[in-house]
């Protein structure tokens, strides 16, 4: 399991989250953050999530450019907003342990 393996606490988890549902942080930002590359964010998201939520994410994410350094707008030099609200609490529904 990657959670074990990398073992992320409450707080990096719902981070890691909340950047992977979030449509402008590409897979390269939460690599760099956590050290997750794409493949293991969708292990790790099926893993954390019931599996018809991580469905829905999975169908967002398949193919949006905006989740992809290499395909973004070279404009684009940040990973996170200056506008983004400081997230508190993951209001995505987990699996509970």
């Amino acid at each position: 399991m990657i959670a074990e393996e990398f073992e992320f606490n409450e707080r990096q988890t719902d981070r890691i989250i909340a950047m992977a549902w979030e449509d402008r942080t590409p897979f390269e930002a939460i690599e760099y953050q956590f050290g997750l590359n794409e493949k293991q964010v969708i292990k790790f998201m099926k893993e954390q999530m019931h599996l018809r939520n991580w469905r829905k994410w999975r169908a967002r994410v398949q193919g949006r450019k905006a989740k992809h350094a290499k395909l973004r707008n070279n404009q684009v030099d940040r990973f996170k907003s200056s506008a983004q609200r400081q997230i508190t609490g993951n209001r995505i529904s987990k699996k509970k342990y």
